[in-house]
């Protein structure tokens, strides 16, 4: 989806973002922006998004911004028309918006509160199908497009205590394979990012314990959480022509985390 000054040059192009008011989101809305993007934002923090906003037009992007629950098909429906209606097409989408396990629902299958479960899907699994259903078809109309959902590390492996989060991730990396397959004839392209560890309000609680903090690091393989800036790279990548081989995978970008295989298994619901 590049444009022709370069691989990453995203001029004239049209990208949907969820999640975007702070974290990862942001960081790849401003990403997008420095490269020539229209951004699109959807987000149910109204105040960070707009900031987002405001950086993004800082970046020299044009930009828009409607309060979106993914949950909601009449929001994400409403957002995608209105994507449209403002800029006139849809090039690209990175389904970021995810809600993290609360520490008082980790609880093994057998004892996870059903209304947790439901909710968590809600927004991490559902929002993604939700997003997906009607950005592709626009994209079918139009001939092409690249979407990236964001997974996570617990989308390959599990731990006890998160089942509910473990399977939304798993779903997501599923719902990206089946579309991919799916849409491949249609010059659509869907993958998925993998983050493990990432700097974002999603993770600060990690901050709040410094003894879990220095475990976590004592089993980074890079030492550090990633910046969420250091997920924008890989999105971008994703999205443009440099990828224009590339479906149906998972772009894991956790610091070495899975490769090497162990790290404290109560920790992979935090990152």
């Amino acid at each position: 989806m590049a444009g022709t000054g370069g691989v990453l040059d995203f001029q004239g192009k049209v990208v949907l973002i969820t999640g975007a008011a702070t974290g990862i989101g942001r960081a790849v809305a401003v990403a997008f922006a420095t490269q020539g993007a229209k951004v699109s934002i959807g987000d149910i923090n109204d105040d960070a998004a707009r900031e987002t906003l405001d950086l993004v037009k800082e970046a020299g992007g044009d930009a828009l911004f409607l309060r979106t629950d993914v949950s909601d098909e009449a929001d994400v429906q409403k957002l995608v028309s209105e994507t449209l209606r403002h800029f006139g097409r849809l090039d690209c989408a990175f389904n970021n918006a995810a809600i993290a396990p609360k520490d008082a629902d980790r609880r093994p299958v057998a004892q996870l509160d059903t209304a947790a479960f439901d909710r968590l899907l809600a927004v991490d699994l559902r929002g993604v199908f939700l997003c997906m259903k009607y950005e592709l078809r626009e994209m079918v109309r139009a001939g092409r497009g690249a979407i990236v959902n964001t997974a996570s590390i617990a989308g390959m492996v599990a731990e006890p205590g998160v089942p509910h989060y473990v399977a939304a991730k798993h779903g997501v990396i599923g719902l990206t394979k089946a579309a991919a397959i799916e849409y491949a004839a249609h010059g659509i392209r869907v993958n998925a990012l993998a983050p493990g560890w990432v700097d974002t309000p999603m993770t600060v609680a990690l901050k709040s314990d410094p003894a879990l903090e220095a475990r976590l690091r004592a089993t980074a393989p890079l030492g550090r959480p990633a910046q969420p800036e250091e997920m924008a790279g890989p999105v971008l990548y994703l999205c443009s022509d440099a990828a224009s081989y590339v479906t149906g995978q998972v772009h894991l970008a956790d610091g070495g985390f899975t490769a090497r295989g162990m790290f404290p298994t109560d920790l992979v619901g935090k990152l």
